[in-house]
């Protein structure tokens, strides 16, 4: 049965994996919004800390305790499966809001499907995010990541949001979830947040970042870090690098786009056969799954609203 929201309602969602260290900030600063209208809905991927006593202690929440790691992108989607709100914001432990965050995007959200707050660097004060930009090669990057902060900037439409402080509408995740999933769990972690962006917008919906809400962030995965990361992270980086393009790229923008893409791929998969073979498993997980990654294709291209030829704009 469809469940009934509630307008105005704001349901955070918070998924911990041995997240303990930050997460007393990042609850004070959510205790802290002016927006008084939030439930929190807390799912903890069998940490082997306190996150989930934390959590326990520090909000009044839902929990879904899972006795193995799920993964980012499944944990998501059992959160949303229980939301109430109008608005469901994603809110990583390692994030924390000003007072102002919650109130500034919600009033904002009016045409909009998602939206995204301006995010700092915790340490440095430089640029988290403001917004998910594409490139004709491929890739995402998070807008002005490293630049210093502007107090001048004014709300902007961008191509998608960070899935570290990213609020969509109920109605938007209703509408781009596909096979029972809003976040592709193929995905486990690491670029769901593009991926259901280029989906949104391919069903027509679009995305807003607004600067005065500020949150602030403590980013571990960069491309700069790329040698310091665990190789299971580096293995779903490639693995799903291919997956987003596999599932959401049509024919015009592939081939608009191929000397560049086909370019970084070669690089990539130069890389994984040379110097970071412990990626191989992700060339691997494709061939093996390419049925289901195009019974996903098959079902995403089929509701399109939105032409290659209109998107690619957002593609530079």
């Amino acid at each position: 049965m469809e469940r009934r929201l509630t307008n105005g309602l704001v349901s955070v969602v918070i998924v911990t994996w041995n997240s303990a260290p930050f997460l007393r900030r990042c609850l004070a600063a959510l205790a802290a919004q002016t927006y008084r209208q939030i439930e929190v809905i807390h799912v903890d991927n069998a940490s082997t800390d306190d996150s989930a006593a934390i959590v326990r202690g520090g909000a009044r929440a839902t929990h879904i305790i899972n006795d193995t790691n799920r993964g980012f992108s499944a944990a998501v989607n059992q959160a949303v499966r229980v939301a109430n709100g109008e608005f469901v914001l994603l809110l990583n432990p390692d994030a924390y809001l000003e007072p102002e965050y919650v109130s500034s995007l919600v009033a904002a959200m009016d045409g909009f499907g998602m939206a995204t707050g301006k995010l700092l660097q915790a340490e440095s004060g430089l640029i988290d995010s403001k917004g998910i930009r594409m490139t004709r090669s491929g890739r995402h990057f998070d807008i002005d990541q490293g630049k210093p902060d502007s107090r001048q900037d004014g709300s902007r439409e961008v191509f998608g949001v960070s899935g570290a402080a990213a609020m969509y509408r109920t109605t938007f995740i209703r509408d781009v979830t596909v096979a029972g999933e809003f976040l592709d769990e193929d995905f486990f972690a690491f670029r769901e947040d593009a991926d259901v962006a280029w989906r949104g917008r391919l069903f027509g919906w679009r995305a807003i970042c607004v600067p005065e809400a500020v949150a602030h962030h403590v980013r571990t995965v960069t491309p700069e870090k790329r040698r310091t990361l665990s190789a299971v992270i580096n293995m779903h980086g490639v693995k799903n690098r291919f997956l987003l393009r596999l599932k959401n790229e049509g024919l015009y923008l592939a081939l608009r786009n191929a000397p560049f893409e086909l370019t970084r791929d070669l690089m990539v998969i130069i890389a994984t056969l040379t110097i970071e073979r412990t990626s191989l498993p992700a060339l691997t997980w494709l061939w093996k799954n390419r049925r289901r990654i195009m019974e996903k294709r098959r079902a995403i291209q089929s509701r399109r609203r939105v032409s290659d030829r209109d998107l690619a704009g957002w593609f530079v």
